[in-house]
């Protein structure tokens, strides 16, 4: 199992549908969330000096995180929940290239 932790921008005008979209994420999205290997999939918010941030975590249970990741990013349903969710949502600077929510790195882990 890989644990993740991922951040992004929230535009601060979009915060409320983000939120209000999340709760009542589409069953087709979270089955194929499922169906890639990711659990225990959260989002936290939290306002850091002015600057809106939502916190991903998930866990990968799969044993090919890159075509998973393919597979979900192939789906149309996936697809058009991100035509809702993506233009709420504001990339940090500090990503790496390619990447629209910022991979952390863990520093620290205890079950």
């Amino acid at each position: 199992m890989m644990r993740f932790g991922q951040v992004i921008g929230v535009k601060p005008e979009g915060l409320e549908d983000y939120i209000r979209y999340h709760a009542d994420v589409w069953p087709e999205v979270l089955a194929k969330i499922r169906d890639c290997n990711i659990q225990n999939y959260s989002i936290f918010y939290k306002n850091v000096n002015g600057t809106p941030l939502l916190f991903a975590y998930f866990e990968y249970v799969g044993d090919d995180f890159e075509a998973d990741m393919e597979k979900m990013a192939a789906d149309p349903k996936t697809q058009e929940w991100w035509d809702v969710v993506m233009p709420l949502q504001q990339p940090i600077e500090a990503r790496a290239e390619g990447e629209w929510w910022a991979t952390m790195e863990e520093v620290f882990h205890a079950d």
